[in-house]
């Protein structure tokens, strides 16, 4: 029996979008989803190396000047969204939820359920941790170990922005700041609970990749948020190409070649 259009939940990838254009691209996905014309979507995605501060962000975040960073090639860029500052990279899955909200707690604990059984089904034993308040908004491995961030912002009742899980980025952009305005939290990823530490913490003498191909990892993991979040939201997961969204993605600059 074919799904009606509110029981559907259209899933989009994206590849690697440039942050700002993506933060357009999801606002105008949102309208759309607003007036009817769409139904619950998700976009998945990966970014290049940015920063992003939320609605609770303030001083002492970044450890270093902005033009610091802007020689390391990372963008710094302040968003609607909940939360403090976090970081996008290759390697790092990126959830967009364009979807209807009813009551905003019990849709990011929501959020966090899916991607707690998401990584169950990696094998990794992760938590939320609801009763700390809003600062330890994600999902934790053991009680100091973050792999995934959540922030949302609600306007008339459809979510934007989401999640972002560390899958086999390198973590070293999360030693340069005060990750998540926590300054005793160590960031964690998919591989380095695998023991892969050498691919996300290399040795600072080796250069910091601005692009790189896409991983099979990280491909993966994809598919397990998809049906989690499905379960999750009691929606069926509907692969959509980018065409049927009517919404036009920007051309991406030129990137560097990977390192």
């Amino acid at each position: 029996m074919a799904k009606s259009a509110k029981d559907q939940l259209w899933v989009v990838r994206l590849g690697v979008v440039p942050y700002r254009d993506a933060l357009a691209f999801q606002e105008a996905v949102r309208v759309k989803r607003q007036d009817g014309e769409l139904p619950d979507t998700l976009l998945l995605l990966e970014h290049p190396p940015v920063y992003t501060r939320g609605r609770r962000s303030r001083e002492g975040e970044l450890g270093f000047a902005p033009e610091w960073y802007e020689q390391q090639g990372i963008d710094v860029v302040t968003v609607p969204r909940g939360g403090l500052l976090t970081y996008h990279g290759p390697g790092q899955l990126v959830g967009y939820p364009v979807v209807r909200v009813r009551e905003v707690a019990a849709y990011v604990h929501q959020l966090e359920d899916a991607l707690v059984a998401a990584l169950a089904d990696e094998g990794i034993e992760a938590h939320s941790r609801p009763e700390d308040g809003p600062a330890y908004m994600g999902v934790w491995v053991g009680e100091d170990r973050k792999l995934a961030s959540v922030g949302v912002h609600v306007a008339h009742h459809v979510a934007t922005h989401g999640f972002a899980v560390n899958v086999d980025n390198d973590m070293r952009p999360w030693e340069w700041v005060v990750a998540c305005g926590l300054p005793g939290v160590r960031m964690t990823s998919i591989a380095d609970e695998r023991g892969e530490t050498a691919l996300t913490r290399p040795p600072a003498s080796e250069p910091f990749a601005l692009a790189r191909e896409p991983s099979d990892a990280v491909r993966s993991f994809s598919d397990r948020i998809v049906a989690r979040f499905a379960e999750a939201f009691g929606k069926h997961a509907v692969e959509m190409p980018v065409a049927a969204l009517d919404v036009q993605l920007p051309e991406p600059d030129p990137q560097p070649d990977p390192v």
